[in-house]
């Protein structure tokens, strides 16, 4: 897997038959950066097409879900601005950022770098010069290198793209917990929230109706009990069908009592936003009132909540890829690709991947239903991008921190640098490139099989 030889020009790579890995004096000339009013030109004419765009996405009902695409594009930006600030800071060369893919569309050259927008807008990229012993570049800029720096140097390199998705999503859920207000369930919903909504019954008034409570109010106790949770107060009125209770309610400040009487869920059907989720195989108590299920909390708890959400949503991402890697997550994942039903009422267990046009439906249905699932689906999304791109192969940033990691310690071992020979992992590399083509190409499929149904 490893060499001790100092690193030299290479012969071609045998085990790298599609050229993924080229020596850098084998690419093309780079193209020359436009200069003076032709920058200027290129520059306006890209401002006008994204306005254009923007205009058009606004016109035609979709706007603010083109901004949250841009604003998803941003974050993979910044992924790559990690890199960047940190190989700046290691004094490596960079010769390059541009966001976007593709044919160049404006750019300008500051120093050695040349910074620049491309056509296809799915994300950025910055070049390092030397990220491997693979790559030839220029002798009086070896000592510039990435694989020439010392390995705390390259870790911090390798990790930043994913600590910057991890800055982000914290920072997004702070703004929900103090902004928005809790929409995804980490905080307990306390008893006292506002009721947003009073169910009625199919046959006649509902106990909540019957007994006035209004819009608005919040129920501060039930039979002289406080409840701090929603959840533990429908457990005690759960328990008492056909039960005359004391509820006290704070209607705008003011306190009264109301005493409505229980009816028992296993003999009346219900109407209104709670009917789907009424059906019970035992007596049940019920009244009929829906409370706000969003929770607020000052900016000192946001801090704190929002590190536990950060914390709580890291697990769950890497609970789900750690289940796709097991024997039952290949057999689940490959019903979703045989069967549209499975794919179209998924078990609460499986787990899939999304594709862009995934995500770009997600962030429609987050715009639709308010800014606070904006927010969280934001997280979630840099959460799952940055654990992903921690996993330990090429060409994931993963598989750069494994190499420095195995460099750092076989150099120790043997006191002098240690530079490992990539070229014995493209295999690897290969096989990695190939599951994620399978896993982008198959997610891909799901979702537009699920938009064709």
């Amino acid at each position: 897997m490893t060499t001790d030889n100092p690193i030299t020009p290479r012969p071609p790579v045998p085990g790298d038959p599609f050229g993924l890995v080229r020596h850098h004096g084998e690419e093309p000339p780079p193209e020359q950066p436009l200069n003076g009013r032709s920058n200027r030109l290129a520059l306006l004419r890209l401002l006008v097409v994204v306005a254009a765009v923007l205009g058009a996405a606004y016109a035609a009902g979709v706007g603010e879900t083109v901004v949250l695409v841009g604003f998803l594009v941003l974050c993979i930006v910044l992924h790559e601005l990690g890199h960047f600030l940190t190989a700046k800071a290691a004094r490596m060369k960079v010769t390059e950022f541009f966001v976007g893919f593709g044919p160049r569309l404006w750019s300008v050259r500051r120093g050695e770098t040349e910074y620049g927008v491309k056509a296809l807008p799915l994300g950025g990229y910055c070049r390092i010069i030397g990220m491997t012993n693979l790559e030839e570049v220029d002798p009086a800029d070896e000592p510039r290198t990435y694989r020439q720096r010392p390995v705390w140097r390259r870790l911090t390199v390798a990790v930043a793209g994913s600590c910057m998705h991890f800055l982000i999503a914290f920072g997004v859920l702070f703004a929900m917990f103090a902004a928005t207000g809790d929409v995804s369930g980490y905080l307990p919903v306390p008893g006292n929230s506002p009721i947003i909504a009073i169910e009625g019954l199919a046959h006649g008034p509902s106990p909540a109706q019957q007994a006035g409570f209004h819009l608005g109010d919040r129920i501060e106790a039930v039979n002289g009990r406080h409840f701090a949770t929603f959840s533990a107060m429908r457990t005690y009125i759960a328990a008492r069908p056909d039960t005359r209770l004391a509820v006290e309610v704070d209607r705008h400040g003011h306190l009264l009592t109301l005493h409505p009487r229980t009816v028992n869920l296993q003999q009346v059907a219900v109407t209104g936003v709670g009917a789907a989720a009424t059906k019970v195989s035992h007596p049940t108590g019920f009244i009929g009132f829906e409370v706000s299920s969003v929770v607020h909390s000052s900016l000192g708890a946001s801090v704190v909540h929002a590190a536990g959400d950060w914390w709580h949503i890291s697990s769950v991402t890497l609970g789900a890829f750690g289940r796709l890697l097991t024997l039952h997550g290949i057999q689940s994942y490959a019903h979703l690709l045989a069967s549209p039903s499975a794919a179209a009422h998924p078990g609460p267990h499986s787990v899939r991947f999304e594709s862009p046009v995934g995500i770009v439906v997600l962030l429609h249905q987050a715009a639709g239903a308010g800014l606070a699932w904006v927010l969280y689906l934001l997280a979630a999304i840099n959460l799952s991008l940055g654990i992903f791109n921690l996993v330990p192969l090429l060409p994931l940033d993963g598989g750069h921190v494994v190499i420095a990691l195995y460099e750092g310690v076989r150099g120790a071992i043997r006191r002098r640098p240690y530079h490992a020979d990539v070229a014995k992992l493209l295999p690897v590399f290969y096989l990695a490139i190939a599951l994620i083509a399978f896993l982008g190409i198959s997610a891909l499929f799901l979702d537009i099989r699920q938009l064709a149904t």
